[in-house]
């Protein structure tokens, strides 16, 4: 017997994809610096693909994707951190989120006719001019029992890399460092970055000198400004080896990777659920000619079809 779509939990005809090292923490030894670097892989190429955006959104969403990555992996609890901008430009929202076990997904929502305009004057548009003025918004989720924290800033910045390094500064008070990349390549789509905080000493414990500390620190961004895209994409180059080329000299201590998978969280019984919550005159309009009810997921863009008459709406 057919599974009725409100008990029906399954995940939908989705990639079951997980990258083993996607991210590797580290840090500097006597040093008030601890980094991260991100690689999605072929998670990227599977991830980027499901949604037709031309190539300036899909690399601006590819560096989207590993800015969470980053900042999740840092989670000391059961959750997600997520990213929101919104802007005037072309790029009316971008949203990117990854859990605690490294689960990605994300989407973008366009104006069609200025992103048409813009490509028009300028193919390769910079990220502030995909996005315009507006707001970033990063938010740490620990679920339905707890406040969510919330930073809000303005969008500033020519790259989604300056953009979250204003927001570190003026929301937080933090110093980070990040570089962010996403290209198409040879392989297909990939997506990496590193990024680089300032802590009070070594590992969060040790407190160094205010000389010694502002010196390791200039250093180590100093070396990690020599990155290229290159190596950061690069699926033949082991992300312990490119450290090691970056920081050998800096006392560098590679930490245990943490995975990054496919993570659309979406299922016919949630939708179900939404649809409860409509009229039923309003169901009826949504019908198409074939008597369904079609939701499709922006996370995944996977199209979900529900039979009218099986679907009860809400009593007026």
């Amino acid at each position: 017997m057919e599974t009725p779509a409100f008990l029906d939990r399954d995940r939908p005809d989705v990639p079951n994809l997980v990258v083993p090292g996607g991210v590797t923490p580290f840090y500097l030894q006597g040093s008030p610096v601890r980094g991260r670097l991100v690689r999605l892989g072929v998670l990227a190429d599977v991830l980027l693909t499901r949604h037709d955006n031309p190539a300036p959104i899909t690399r601006l969403a590819g560096k989207a994707l590993a800015l969470v990555a980053a900042l999740a992996s840092a989670l000391k609890f059961h959750g997600s951190f997520s990213l929101q901008i919104k802007g005037d430009g072309p790029v009316r929202m971008l949203v990117a989120d990854c859990t605690d076990t490294g689960a990605l997904r994300f989407y973008v929502r366009t104006d069609e006719d200025a992103l048409n305009a813009l490509l028009a004057e300028t193919p390769k548009p910079t990220d502030r001019e995909l996005l315009g003025n507006g707001y970033l918004a990063l938010t740490i989720d620990q679920g339905a029992e707890t406040e969510r924290h919330q930073g809000i800033v303005d969008i500033a910045g020519d790259d989604l890399s300056s953009m979250a390094t204003h927001y570190f500064a003026t929301s937080e008070q933090h110093a980070c460092w990040l570089y962010l990349t996403c290209q198409l390549t040879d392989a297909g789509w990939r997506a990496g970055g590193l990024v680089l905080e300032r802590i009070a000493g070594e590992g969060g414990t040790h407190v160094v000198g205010a000389e010694t500390d502002d010196a390791s620190w200039e250093t180590a961004t100093i070396l990690a400004s020599t990155l290229s895209a290159r190596e950061v994409l690069d699926d033949t180059l082991a992300p312990s080896d490119l450290l090691y080329r970056l920081f050998h000299e800096e006392g560098l201590h590679v930490s245990q990777p943490r995975a990054l998978a496919y993570g659309c969280r979406c299922s016919r019984a949630r939708l179900v659920e939404v649809l409860h919550g409509f009229p039923e005159e309003d169901l009826d309009h949504m019908m198409q000619d074939d008597g369904q009810i079609v939701m499709t997921c922006e996370f995944c863009n996977h199209d979900f079809r529900f039979p009218r008459k099986e679907v009860a709406g809400r009593t007026q």
